[in-house]
């Protein structure tokens, strides 16, 4: 027992800083540029249309809303596009209606208390969320805590594309929340909505029912990029209250 207790003490600390960098194996943000003809190439080659060929610098434009992160456009780029190690930032929509990506608060002014939803997950998104709570990102050292009922919670997060069968449920735990209230569309699902394409049975991103205030790209995001979204929320929180 004595030395279970003396390696314990001997270790260092395991909580991790927020790091929006990945590994070297990381798929993140596309980086180089392309023609015309490569991009409308790799257009056609992205399964949820978030690549787009563009008349701009870079020769294309990506959505990272819809994004899965497959790295079929770098393949079909080849050698013309990379993955970077940089996370795609979350994307932060303003009443204003002004896309916002560039300040992320460290430090939280107030508590946030969170209400999870799964409208029709693949549970990929869930067990990301899942990890914020573990010894490495310890997610309640912000004041971040996850409530039971959105009558509770100040931020509604959103995992998966809606289906229909849970569109009624996401509004109605929408409705129920206290104002001021936020809603984060988590993963790649919830964000963009089309991972799964048409169905009857998919009604698509959380923003086709209820109102987004910030976006999550990834597929599935890493813990340390909703981290960061829910400490945006709490400052946009704060600014509202």
């Amino acid at each position: 027992m004595f030395k279970v207790i003396e390696r314990l003490l001997g270790d260092k600390i395991a909580t991790e800083k927020i790091s929006l960098t990945g590994s070297e194996r990381f798929r993140g943000k596309i980086t180089g540029s392309c023609t015309a003809a490569m991009g409308a190439a790799c257009a056609k080659a992205c399964p949820v249309g978030a690549f787009a060929a563009a008349n701009n610098e870079q020769g294309y434009a990506i959505d990272y809303k819809k994004c899965i992160f497959c790295g079929r456009c770098v393949e079909r780029a080849m050698g013309s596009l990379h993955h970077s190690r940089e996370e795609a930032m979350p994307v932060i929509t303003e009443e204003a209606a002004e896309v916002t990506a560039e300040v992320i608060r460290q430090k939280l002014g107030r508590s946030l208390h969170v209400r999870h939803l799964d409208a029709g997950s693949c549970n990929a998104c869930d067990f990301e969320m899942g990890a914020m709570s573990n010894p490495l990102y310890d997610l309640h050292r912000y004041g971040v805590h996850v409530d039971a009922s959105p009558r509770h919670a100040d931020l509604l997060m959103v995992t998966g594309v809606v289906t229909r069968n849970l569109e009624q449920a996401l509004r109605m735990s929408y409705e129920a929340m206290p104002e001021p209230r936020l809603v984060m569309a988590c993963g790649a699902c919830a964000a963009g909505g089309e991972t799964y394409g048409a169905s009857y049975a998919i009604v698509g991103a959380a923003d086709q029912v209820v109102p987004v205030d910030i976006y999550i790209p990834g597929c599935p995001p890493r813990p340390s990029a909703m981290i960061a979204g829910l400490l945006a929320a709490a400052d946009m929180l704060a600014e509202r209250m």
